[in-house]
């Protein structure tokens, strides 16, 4: 749209665009406005013995569709060359569309352009009228529903988010044996979230079955991804505790229920009151934690996942003090996400 001719003179007719672009040629210069170039060397031109020109004046006076071409030195109507209708003489007849008006000395002709109300002038003006407002309808309703589209991911995520943090601080698990729609009991994640919008008109209008099928953000990877967000968050929050502080590194290992070796990495921050035994019980208490977080239950829980809710299991008061937007913004930056917030 950028190679649109300004002057009126050198433009396409509008009949000779594909139809299938022309009201994106209408609206292309519909934005740009008429061209009214107020500051050129009107030239003079001969009528009989006296000299006229155009009159810049005339622009404030029809400020809506009056255009000047300086190649052809005559005077269009933007709204006719968009939408004139086939009507002859009615109204102006084709003067100002087709090889434009130059008659300076009957300024009178511009109003009988114009003509009455339905005029072919003031047909052409309301058409240039509904094609713009039926655009600028269609942003609206767009902007309206992509702004409740967003408040409503917000409310569902932050739902989803508040289920997590309760059963990460209590270390249980997410998952049931059968999670379908008829289960009488779908996991403990689920089955806190429908109590959740059993209990909250705000999440019951759009979470679980009032959400879109494709963003109910309680799929299995959804959680994963929110139970790291929450891990992440949680130890950059514990790194920026310790700042410049030197620390020390524990490793140990045990054999969990599953009979799989486990090794634990222990981050303690090193203060002359440190003492062996005060390590030592950190980490008997981190193997003690992960006793309860991958018991029988839950005895397929991958090292990732099972390492994420370590963290925050055993750093319940740090975890305690992160606020839910900032594991959401973490969630959502983690990837491109169908939902935006």
């Amino acid at each position: 749209m950028s190679d649109l001719h300004s002057d009126p003179g050198l433009r396409t007719r509008i009949l000779d665009y594909n139809p299938n672009i022309r009201d994106e040629i209408r609206r292309a210069y519909l934005q740009k406005g008429p061209c009214q170039p107020q500051n050129h060397d009107f030239p003079q031109k001969k009528f009989g013995k006296e000299s006229r020109r155009f009159n810049p004046a005339w622009f404030d006076e029809f400020p809506y569709w009056l255009e000047y071409s300086i190649k052809e030195d005559v005077a269009f109507c933007l709204c006719c060359y968009l939408f004139k209708t086939n009507l002859g003489e009615k109204a102006g007849g084709d003067s100002f569309v087709g090889t434009g008006f130059s008659n300076w000395k009957k300024k009178e002709r511009f109003q009988v352009h114009v003509g009455g109300p339905n005029s072919s002038h003031n047909q052409a003006l309301k058409k240039c009228q509904a094609l713009m407002n039926e655009k600028q309808h269609i942003e609206n309703v767009f902007h309206k529903h992509s702004h409740q589209s967003r408040i409503d991911y917000r409310i569902r995520l932050n739902a989803s988010v508040d289920c997590i943090r309760f059963l990460l601080r209590q270390g249980l698990a997410f998952r049931g044996h059968d999670e379908s729609e008829d289960s009488s009991n779908q996991g403990n994640f689920l089955e806190l979230l429908q109590f959740l919008v059993d209990h909250n008109e705000e999440v019951r209008a759009v979470a679980l079955k009032n959400a879109p099928e494709n963003l109910k953000v309680t799929s299995p990877k959804i959680q994963k991804d929110i139970v790291n967000a929450a891990a992440v968050e949680t130890t950059d929050a514990i790194i920026r505790d310790m700042g410049d502080a030197f620390f020390s590194i524990l490793v140990d290992e045990s054999r969990d229920v599953s009979v799989k070796e486990q090794m634990i990495v222990m981050f303690l921050l090193i203060k002359l009151a440190l003492t062996l035994p005060v390590a030592t019980a950190s980490v008997e208490r981190a193997f003690s934690a992960m006793n309860i977080v991958k018991n029988r239950m839950r005895n397929r829980m991958g090292d990732q996942w099972m390492n994420d809710c370590l963290v925050v299991y055993l750093e319940k008061d740090i975890f305690n003090s992160i606020d839910n937007e900032l594991i959401m913004q973490r969630f959502q930056n983690m990837k491109s996400r169908r939902g935006q917030l």
